[in-house]
């Protein structure tokens, strides 16, 4: 896997979706069991990223959200982090990705910001998760869906404890540029993410294009380091009409024009979250090929012929990957029914 460091700046670069949702929508409890089905299942995790690697993401976040202990705790792994991890990465690393991220998200604990002995507890969470991926081949951490500011402190300190790897940290805001927590400021958030050296400032939110536009815009004020985005898909509803406030992102087809304008307004990482699809991934992918990062004197960056030949272009490789992939899998089945005595084949 290629640096990614070397790309800051200079490439526009899609992270894969969560793979939560399509777990949730194939009857799977994730906040339950992913962690058990991702050690004595891992066929079914990995069915989803076979999709989102088809999709053509460059970056693959691997599903190690939760293996921070307190989390790790609350679904019965205590002690398990380790093996968690390594399946994870497996997982991940089966499709060969440009780029190899690991996710940590917040750990749950209460924190009181005023306390130092509750801040301390809180950083040591996210430095113990860390050291868990000791000895693992990536090329970053991403700090997702943290809604407090001062949780996203302690998994920064935490992480730079124990690790100088690429950190690409995001934070969840609404229309107005406010945190989840209601008390920060996306500009507060970006600040403290460049003292305490993240790679990548980041932010997540449901808002309009419009809207996440110019909290793209905000952000990149705030700050120097690359932009990423990530557009929350709230509910995949084909028979909407078209964009609504409270669903701005009904469907795949939505990432094509976001793509677009949120590089224009100075965002080099996207992400599609929430209840994304594949789908989604694969058009903000297909959008931003071959694109440079965002310049602000980049006049072409809204040419539409531009973007519908690189759609054209990856509609057919997402044809001959699909293709492959069958013909991937039928290949495995037919060896193993083979490998299978006579009398326990498959009619």
């Amino acid at each position: 896997m290629p640096d990614i460091q070397l790309r800051f700046h200079k490439d526009m670069l899609v992270l894969s979706s969560p793979i939560a949702a399509a777990l949730a929508r194939d009857g799977l409890d994730v906040a339950r069991d992913l962690e058990f089905t991702l050690l004595f299942e891992p066929e079914v995790i990995e069915e989803a990223y076979q999709l989102e690697s088809i999709a053509g993401a460059q970056c693959l976040v691997a599903p190690t959200e939760g293996v921070t202990p307190a989390r790790l705790a609350q679904v019965g792994m205590d002690g398990r982090g380790e093996e968690l991890v390594s399946a994870g990465m497996a997982v991940v690393r089966r499709f060969k990705p440009q780029h190899l991220l690991a996710a940590i998200g917040p750990c749950g604990l209460p924190l009181d910001a005023s306390s130092g002995p509750s801040m301390k507890e809180n950083r040591d969470q996210y430095a113990r998760a860390a050291r868990l991926f000791d000895g693992q081949e990536l090329d970053g951490f991403l700090l997702d869906g943290f809604a407090s500011c001062a949780d996203l402190k302690c998994a920064l300190a935490g992480l730079r404890k124990v690790t100088d790897a690429p950190i690409l940290a995001s934070v969840e805001v609404g229309a107005d540029g406010l945190l989840a927590d209601g008390r920060t400021t996306l500009e507060e958030a970006c600040a403290a993410m460049a003292d305490l050296e993240a790679s990548v400032a980041g932010f997540a939110t449901a808002a309009p294009l419009d809207e996440a536009c110019e909290l793209a815009r905000r952000a990149s004020d705030a700050c120097d380091l690359p932009l990423m985005a990530s557009l929350v898909v709230r509910e995949r509803a084909s028979r909407q009409q078209g964009p609504t406030a409270e669903n701005p992102y009904y469907c795949p087809d939505t990432m094509v024009s976001a793509a677009t304008a949120l590089r224009a307004a100075g965002a080099q990482f996207l992400r599609a979250v929430g209840d994304a699809t594949p789908a989604y991934a694969g058009a903000l992918a297909a959008t931003v090929a071959g694109l440079d990062a965002p310049d602000a004197d980049d006049e072409d960056a809204g040419d539409p012929a531009a973007r519908d030949e690189a759609l054209d272009e990856f509609a057919a490789t997402l044809r001959s990957r699909v293709a492959a992939a069958l013909d991937g899998y039928a290949a495995e089945a037919e060896a193993a029914a083979a490998a299978l005595d006579p009398e326990e084949r498959p009619e």
